[in-house]
């Protein structure tokens, strides 16, 4: 048994639970129904299974992205679509699922809810990618190449679409529905009311359900602030080196009933990455909590919202509710800031690798495949940075002419566009010169967000590393 499960497993031992979290102090779990005048038989108001169902469908798209044979294939791209857009009934789950003893408890995604991603994926024009692409016209451009790509990669390119779906969808679903919608007007004194019910027959107010859904985008287990960081991570994982599947099975199984629920017990995208920061998961830990914090200013939130009791709420505690709307916002962005920072870095340091490689005349393939997944998660990263609350400006251009809108290739081609019919238009670009701007990317995202973590930093001033690197101008991509 490893030292991290020892370390939380005087919490657990004793828990009981039902199907749901039992009412804890530390738990979101079970609050009590409050809605006035119900009469049905639910004892518990707590519901975030469409936003869980969601992480699930994004997890099997971005499965199905990796499986590409290089030609055509419309019944791979009808499958993805029907993971992305469609409701249709007897969608099996296929991640996460069962590894060992970590046992997942629902195999189909009917189970949880029947919701689709494109419904509530980002609106608004995608600036950082050519053609004035909605959030949900960039992922099914993406799933369409992503049907053609073997393995998911466009290595004449540089595109690895799972990494792009993915990564873009945590933004464009997860978070901007989160802080722009459920924590943004539905957190106002006039729309869905704590003293009516969400809709028709429902358990639960206005104000419960809306932040309940905003709490399931951030894909945390209920018993979070009883786990450790690096046991949230490892849940995610379903173990790893340092731990066993039997490990991360008790770290996710609150309720021990020997199953994973994933509508409660699982980690999914957002708090594992904000859980691999905490932890130092990625590199050193800078004293970042963002996983905690996030998770305990919506535990409080949904106590200030249960206390009323129904009632509609007060001037009092909206302002309570808006504080902690302001942190949850905050540290969910900086955690995004952060992944972007840290790819940013990896870009720089694979583009190195590359560059010895080619000096010596040796062989680029793996090297290149690396680097074109890690450009994936950093343009995913860069991009989901921009579908919050707050209109980046001047910071979104920046980063967008840094990072273009493709990586420069060992060719020294890069893709400034896309025709009409799909195709990519590349044109040149200095390697140097590129290498330089993951550096001012970096410098960028810690200037305007503060990050902490700072992982995969590139060392050195610019005006030094302009110099090393031999680059020019260090124009940026326009």
């Amino acid at each position: 048994m490893s030292k991290l499960f020892k370390l939380s497993a005087s919490t657990l031992a004793f828990a009981l639970m039902s199907n749901v979290t039992i009412a804890d102090d530390a738990v979101y779990g079970k609050f009590p129904v409050t809605l006035k005048g119900y009469t049905g038989s639910k004892t518990n108001s707590v519901a975030y299974t469409g936003q869980i169902a969601r992480h699930v469908l994004h997890d099997s798209l971005k499965a199905l992205a990796g499986k590409g044979n290089g030609k055509p294939n419309p019944d791979l791209k009808a499958q993805m679509m029907s993971y992305f857009s469609g409701k249709e009934a007897g969608r099996s789950i296929l991640a996460p699922t069962t590894k060992g003893p970590f046992v997942v408890m629902q195999t189909n995604v009917d189970e949880i809810s029947k919701p689709n991603l494109s419904g509530k994926t980002y609106k608004g024009t995608i600036s950082g990618m050519p053609n004035g692409m909605t959030g949900g016209e960039l992922i099914e451009f993406w799933i369409d190449k992503a049907s053609s790509a073997k393995g998911g990669q466009d290595t004449a390119n540089g595109y690895d679409y799972p990494q792009l779906i993915s990564k873009f969808i945590m933004g464009a679903v997860f978070y901007n529905q989160a802080v722009d919608n459920y924590l943004d007007e539905k957190m106002t004194a006039d729309v869905k009311p704590n003293d009516k019910p969400y809709k028709k027959g429902a358990a639960y107010t206005g104000k419960e359900h809306s932040w309940d859904e905003g709490f399931g985008y951030f894909g945390t287990p209920g018993h979070t602030l009883k786990l450790t960081p690096r046991e949230v991570y490892e849940i995610a994982k379903r173990g790893s080196k340092s731990n066993k599947p039997e490990d991360a099975l008790a770290m996710a199984d609150y309720n021990k009933d020997g199953k994973v629920d994933l509508r409660y017990e699982m980690t999914f995208a957002p708090a594992y990455y904000a859980a691999g920061f905490d932890s130092g998961t990625y590199g050193k830990s800078n004293g970042t909590d963002y996983l905690h914090t996030i998770t305990r200013h919506f535990l409080d939130g949904r106590k200030v919202i249960a206390n009323a009791k129904g009632e509609k709420l007060s001037g009092s505690e909206l302002s309570q509710i808006q504080s902690h709307v302001a942190a949850i916002s905050k540290n969910w962005e900086k955690t995004l800031a952060e992944a972007t920072y840290k790819y940013a870095g990896s870009v720089y340091k694979d583009m190195a690798k590359l560059n010895t490689i080619i000096e010596a005349k040796g062989d680029t393939s793996k090297a290149l495949k690396t680097y074109i997944k890690h450009w994936g998660e950093l343009k995913g990263f860069s991009l989901s940075l921009q579908t919050g609350k707050e209109n980046l400006g001047e910071t979104a251009t920046k980063l967008n002419r840094l990072i273009g809108f493709g990586p420069v290739m060992p060719n020294l081609s890069q893709v400034v566009d896309i025709d009409s019919k799909g195709n990519y238009v590349k044109d040149q670009y200095d390697w140097a010169e590129y290498m330089l701007h993951m550096a001012k990317a970096q410098k960028l995202l810690e200037d305007k967000f503060g990050v902490k973590a700072k992982n995969n930093a590139i060392t050195g001033d610019l005006a030094s590393l302009a110099n090393e690197l031999g680059a020019g101008k260090s124009a940026e991509n326009d």
